[in-house]
């Protein structure tokens, strides 16, 4: 145990980031040098509030099972080498889970039964921004090759996490990205400001010097089909994500500026990266209206703000969440509680409990507003209530509902994978499709679930895929795939 009475004595601490009006100038990350840096002068005391409890529920909170009473521990009694290679030993990119995942591990933490819990996700990101700084992240290449073959199709997290687990098994492991370069929603899905892509990137170099191979702008399905890709590799992975995205067809949906956040966000981050984005639909000067409460939301709030809407209002159809835990949501479940991301600091209006009817358009065939009812709650069904339509203005108009599953067309089709009634592709306890050969891992699997889901089904797909290459495993496997449902 780190300090016996440290979740007695300290209380809980956050870093502070950046004032609102000096980082809304830039698509830095919001925290002052990082999350991990801004963290450091009071990371020692927040680790020692750790229990290192005789059963310590984070692990079931966390999907990768994280070892983290241990590197709690560690940080704690400032060995941070140690600390690194404890968070390693679970995790192939604990930068990206320490600041983008929702740390289901700490509402199932111990303390935070009757005191607030345990800063672990703020100790997993400083941990490992302070093993980058220090040189302590290395390549670590196979000692030999088993001369098997692997084709991982997407380069998302599940897809990464595949890749570098069966790359340092000794596989010959080539990921195939439809975009000019890897990393998936991480990169062209996910801002600057949550995530800065030199993460990515260092990730993406080391992976390289592992021996993983990256064949960008491919399109699996046409510029090579999926029967060709069986018949090239000893294994396939299907990484692809669930990326049929929700619409929303009501009156009005044909009206110009009216887009899809994920046809919004990716020419954003590009652009922001210094990259041109032809056709860009930027929110500057715009009523800017998003359409989703949830993580993407707030990243199309994010962005708004800083391409300088005019004003920003997010609307969700489900009533306000609660400030504390639901009763009819224990600890130690994952609670749907009110949240504040950075974003939301900066500006903007939520409105809950409304659906959109029709969306009004100009005589240029321009959207121009919405109109809303106020919906309510009966016998389990949303339902409108009278007198309660009003009208808002818009220029622009964001999808941010959420993805349905997986594209079943291309790849999919030709190799006749099957599917279940959700969309998602079939597997069994090894992750193996309907096609002997073929796996899938993360969202398309899954459905569309947390990075930190992703990641744990990575890496349990490698074991997989490694004992049908070799009749064996060494590699961890955190979960089976229908071990536990999604808990966020």
């Amino acid at each position: 145990m780190a300090d016996p009475r440290g979740f007695i004595t300290t209380p809980r601490e956050v870093a502070e980031r950046r004032p609102v009006e000096e980082r809304v100038q830039d698509w830095n990350e919001v925290y002052p040098g990082g999350p991990g840096r801004a963290l450091l002068p009071i990371i020692t005391e927040q680790a020692g509030r750790c229990m290192d409890c005789g059963i310590p529920f984070c692990h079931n909170g966390c999907p990768l099972g994280n070892l983290i009473p241990e590197w709690n521990d560690l940080v704690w009694r400032d060995d941070w080498e140690a600390a690194t290679e404890r968070l390693h030993a679970t995790n192939n990119f604990p930068e990206f889970t320490g600041r983008l995942c929702p740390a289901p591990c700490e509402t199932a933490c111990v303390v935070g039964i009757n005191r607030d819990p345990v800063t672990i996700k703020n100790v997993e990101v400083s941990i490992i921004d302070k093993a980058w700084d220090e040189g302590w992240v290395r390549p670590e290449p196979p000692e030999w090759l088993t001369g098997k073959t692997v084709a991982v199709v997407g380069s998302g997290p599940a897809g990464l996490a595949v890749a570098q687990q069966l790359t340092r098994a000794g596989h010959t492991v080539a990921v195939y990205e439809r975009d000019d370069k890897p990393g998936g929603l991480l990169r062209y899905g996910i801002p600057e400001f949550k995530m800065e892509k030199v993460q990515l990137d260092r990730r993406i170099d080391q992976m390289r010097k592992e021996g993983t191979i990256f064949r960008c702008g491919s399109k699996v399905g046409e510029s090579i089909t999926g029967p060709q890709l069986r018949d090239r590799y000893d294994a396939v992975v299907f990484a692809t994500g669930a990326t049929v995205r929700r619409d929303l067809p009501v009156d009005g949906r044909e009206h110009g500026g009216i887009l899809q956040a994920m046809d919004f966000l990716p020419p954003a981050n590009r652009v922001a990266l210094g990259e041109e984005a032809p056709g860009q639909v930027t929110a500057t000067g715009k009523d800017v209206v998003i359409i989703g409460g949830g993580d993407t939301g707030a990243d199309c709030l994010g962005t708004s703000i800083r391409q300088g809407a005019r004003t920003v209002t997010q609307l969700e159809i489900m009533p306000r969440p609660a400030d504390e835990r639901p009763d009819a949501q224990p600890w130690p479940t994952y609670p749907m509680t009110y949240k504040v991301s950075s974003a939301h600091e900066e500006d903007g209006e939520r409105v809950y409990s409304v659906s959109t009817k029709r969306f009004l358009g100009d005589d240029d065939g321009q959207v121009s507003g919405l109109l809303l009812a106020e919906v309510e709650m009966k016998d389990g069904k949303l339902t409108e209530i009278e007198g309660t339509e009003r009208e808002i203005p818009a220029q622009l108009v964001l999808f941010a509902m959420g993805f349905t599953g997986p594209e079943t067309d291309g790849a999919v089709a030709q190799l006749r994978l099957d599917t279940d009634e959700r969309g998602n592709l079939v597997r069994d306890k090894s992750y193996m499709t309907s096609v002997p050969g073929v796996f899938v891992a993360g969202d398309a699997g899954r459905g569309q679930s947390l990075i930190v889901w992703a990641l744990a089904e990575g890496r349990a797909c490698a074991a997989g895929v490694d004992a049908y290459l070799s009749g064996e495993t060494n590699l961890p496997a955190p979960i089976p795939p229908t071990a536990r449902p999604v808990t966020a």
